[in-house]
């Protein structure tokens, strides 16, 4: 009969219960300190590895969108050079007789591209009035129509009429010491304004007031006001302005009631005028407006890109160019006085 051995059993006690103590009680606080100690850095990593996506994709982004502006300037740039050839190509005509490429009078062209689309806006010069010449009180109408408070537009008037008036060197005008006040300094040119951004120089004029901004209506709404940049300039008119393109302020200059004012508008909208006899068969007679320009014009092109899936992207970019076209004789038909790779469009 064989005998079993029992092996000896340490003398403690079993409970049945977990406690959550290590049986020595030695090892258990450098174990939770570890753990600890892990999950700390690992939520350190996580909280990099956010912060570098978030800023990884942002950059992209933002890269994306840079890229987008680059296009769509030059989709714009296209669209002018485009518009000025229409304008050069005007006296070639379809079968019918109608202009195959461009009228006098057409007051925007719209281009479709296999990029994108632009609208190309043709504003002669003479839809403005001309800065150098005008009277002061022309100049004073045309700024309180566009809304400005008639104190300052009448500080504006005289700014004007001082910064184009000569003057001797040894005798500062009244303006002349504002300027000098300012820092950087300078004086008025007392002479001729070469280019309308002068106008920016002027006391009392600030860039709201030059480019235009936006107000709102009675009922909230937003809706553009135009500036001051719109109205004037160094080529601009002095008796009559081009019916399709002058702005309400310059048309009000013209003669025109505001009931008339936006009769015109409303009229334009639907078919642009192609003779001075149709805008004075409208207006009932004579008055102080005409079809197109002289020889100078601003093509200010807004262009969308188009994106894959056939939309058109939110993001425009807007370029403008003032251009002389020459006369027949000279070795150069066109001739680009200003280019403005970013425009203020409204």
């Amino acid at each position: 009969m064989r005998t079993r051995v029992r092996q000896p059993v340490e003398n403690k006690k079993h409970t049945g219960k977990n406690t959550g103590k290590c049986p020595e009680g030695t090892h258990c606080a450098t174990a939770g300190s570890a753990l600890l100690a892990v999950l700390w850095l690992v939520a350190g990593l996580s909280a990099i590895a956010f912060s570098l996506a978030t800023t990884v994709r942002g950059e992209a982004e933002r890269t994306s969108t840079a890229v987008d502006g680059v296009r769509s300037y030059y989709l714009a740039t296209g669209a002018i050079q485009r518009a000025i050839l229409y304008m050069q190509w005007s006296p070639t005509q379809l079968p019918d007789g109608r202009p195959r490429y461009y009228a006098p009078g057409t007051p925007a062209f719209d281009f479709q591209f296999a990029s994108g689309v632009a609208h190309v806006e043709i504003i002669p010069e003479t839809a403005k009035l001309n800065i150098n010449l005008a009277p002061p009180e022309d100049l004073f109408r045309v700024l309180t129509n566009l809304g400005m408070d008639p104190n300052r537009a009448r500080e504006i008037v005289l700014g004007i009429v001082d910064w184009r008036t000569a003057a001797g060197a040894e005798r500062l005008t009244e303006f002349d010491q504002f300027y000098l006040s300012l820092s950087p300094s300078f004086r008025a040119r007392h002479a001729s304004f070469e280019e309308i951004e002068e106008l920016l120089l002027i006391k009392g004029m600030t860039p709201d007031l030059f480019y235009g901004t936006y107000d709102r209506d009675e009922q909230g709404r937003l809706f553009p006001r135009p500036g001051a940049k719109e109205c004037l300039s160094v080529f601009g008119a002095t008796d009559r302005f081009d019916a399709n393109t002058a702005q309400p302020a310059v048309l009000g200059l013209a003669g025109l009631s505001p009931e008339m004012v936006a009769a015109l508008i409303a009229r334009r909208r639907v078919a642009p005028f192609r003779t001075d006899q149709e805008v004075a068969a409208f207006m009932g007679g004579a008055n102080r407006l005409r079809i197109g320009g002289n020889s100078i014009f601003t093509l200010r092109a807004t262009a969308q890109l188009r994106l894959p899936n056939g939309q058109l992207s939110d993001l425009r970019r807007t370029a403008a160019a003032l251009v002389k076209f020459m006369p027949p004789g000279y070795d150069a038909t066109i001739q680009i006085l200003r280019w403005y790779d970013n425009a203020w469009n409204q």
